[in-house]
């Protein structure tokens, strides 16, 4: 059987696992931020209380791969770039983000082809947050 194509209908949505997928990613993305040393700068930017941070992010990414908008429901429109910028955020915590997310999905139930879409997908807004942030175009 093929792969689904990512990124068309809810294709990645469903490839994730859908929403208790997704959660999943996200409970362990948190987990490993806090649990490990990969992360310290970009930890920093969170409250120290994540449910919400959880919350949001698990509502965000059910509807930017494909499934129901869960975040738009509940907060409205969002532009990932623009609402990140009241953080410093550069490379560095970009890199963090990333590194973080990169073990959470290694510890998910995908399929290679998918696990590999997805980290490079995220990659696209992790490097629009960093060309957005006022502070780091002013450093350069």
């Amino acid at each position: 059987m093929s792969e689904p194509v990512f990124g068309v209908g809810d294709a990645s949505f469903r490839a994730a696992g859908g929403k208790p997928g997704i959660e999943r990613l996200v409970d362990d993305f948190y987990r490993i931020m806090d649990e490990s040393d990969v992360a310290p700068n970009v930890r920093c930017l969170y409250p120290q209380d994540l449910a919400e941070s959880r919350e949001r992010l698990a509502s965000f990414l059910c509807g930017w791969l494909g499934g129901p908008r869960y975040y738009a429901e509940k907060y409205g429109s969002i532009s990932v770039p623009l609402f990140h910028r009241s953080w410093s955020i550069g490379e560095r915590e970009s890199r963090e983000w990333l590194a973080c997310m990169d073990q959470a999905i290694a510890r998910q139930p995908y399929s290679k082809a998918f696990a590999d879409y997805l980290l490079a997908q995220l990659c696209v807004p992790a490097l629009r947050i960093v060309q957005a942030n006022p502070q780091q175009q002013a450093d350069r």
